[in-house]
């Protein structure tokens, strides 16, 4: 199985540095100055769970011919650089070949669907800590590292089982789903409550608790996520949602979204295909969320200005 990751950032080197280092035939599409460190140092991942250090197989660009097809192309991207990922990575899909997105949320799935047909389009999660140094090695920054992928149709490719299979053996804590869409519905609600609350408040869980209405506009957001969920035909379950509220309510806790993350070094976010997912989800059938509208327009502030200053 020829499996080719789009990017060898954090998510997509990590999971890749596992996937080769048990013996997966494994190919990273980079940028051109992202070769130069990849042949000077290798991929090195600094991990609790032991470090990794390989020597990548990695090509810049994809030209035409069945030799360079891919059974497997896994997809970890930022959402605001889908469309060029999905230009980037067409040329090398097999015929028969799937793929894999590890983005969040969920608008991605019908703007890959169109291109290459749902039952090509796996669901995917992963649950992982990690940030990229400026010396371009990975760091994990805790002992999560899961992984889960499923099939949305019926009827799965065969690919399907044979990959599950690789990543199975790759150290990685790994599950195959039958219910991937409703997993990524959970993550997805989870996601745009703790974005919405540290992003639109710029700090982290338990030093929003300590304000006077910190922890209702929190529980706020997490009811609109859910009622905009239930629309759609997904709910958490009783002790999955029990287990979001302690993560939201606990006091003194440090947990932020990468998104704030994103804004505190001045990068760019993932707030259209995250809140103004969910926004707009939410007034199509007429829920009222103005705490996620509030977290959007604070977000949407933040680009334009950011886009203001650049030029």
């Amino acid at each position: 199985m020829r499996i080719l990751i789009l990017g060898a950032g954090g998510v997509g080197g990590y999971f890749g540095a596992r996937i080769h280092r048990a013996g997966g035939d494994v190919t990273f599409l980079v940028r051109p100055a992202r070769v130069r460190n990849l042949k000077e140092n290798g991929l090195l991942v600094s991990s609790p769970l032991g470090d990794i250090h390989i020597q990548p197989k990695y090509i810049t660009s994809l030209q035409g011919g069945e030799s360079r097809k891919f059974d497997v192309i896994i997809v970890s991207c930022k959402a605001y650089d889908l469309d060029s990922a999905i230009d980037a990575i067409a040329p090398a899909l097999a015929s028969q070949g799937i793929v894999v997105p590890l983005l969040n949320g969920m608008a991605h799935l019908q703007r890959l669907d169109e291109r290459f047909g749902r039952e090509r389009v796996l669901g995917g999660i992963a649950h992982l800590g990690v940030t990229l140094t400026p010396e371009g090695n990975i760091l994990h920054l805790n002992e999560l590292h899961r992984l889960m992928i499923g099939s949305r149709t019926e009827f799965a490719s065969p690919l399907v089982a044979a990959l599950a299979e690789v990543l199975a053996s790759s150290g990685i804590d790994f599950a195959l789903s039958r219910k991937i869409e409703a997993e990524m519905w959970d993550k997805f609600i989870f996601l745009s409550t703790l974005a919405g609350a540290t992003c639109t408040m710029r700090a982290a869980i338990g030093d929003i608790l300590q304000t006077r209405s910190g922890e209702a506009f929190i529980l706020g957001l997490l009811g609109e996520c859910l009622a905009v969920a239930g629309k759609y035909g997904y709910q958490p379950s009783d002790e999955r949602l029990a287990q979001y509220r302690l993560q939201l309510t606990t006091p003194g806790s440090t947990s932020t979204a990468s998104m704030l993350r994103d804004i505190e070094r001045r990068g760019c976010t993932e707030a259209e295909h995250i809140f103004g997912d969910m926004v707009i989800r939410a007034q199509s059938h007429n829920i009222d969320a103005s705490l996620l509208q509030l977290a959007y327009s604070h977000l949407q502030a933040y680009e334009i200005r950011r886009t203001r200053e650049q030029t």
